[in-house]
């Protein structure tokens, strides 16, 4: 996954003040990247794997 060639989107609820987490998917992956870091690397997880987080969160 290149992060500079995918489409990073945030919750609207954010309000632009960098302080959330960016997300971008592909097919059986999702990328997370911290909004004030954007250069700082990313996380990748399995469709399986992103599910299990969010229902622990």
């Amino acid at each position: 996954m290149d992060p500079a060639r995918c489409e990073w989107r945030k919750a609207t609820a954010s309000n632009n003040n960098a302080q959330c987490v960016e997300v971008t998917r592909r097919p059986g992956l999702t990328g997370v990247r911290d909004t004030k870091d954007r250069g700082g690397g990313f996380l990748v997880f399995s469709q399986p794997a992103w599910q299990a987080l969010l229902r622990r969160l």
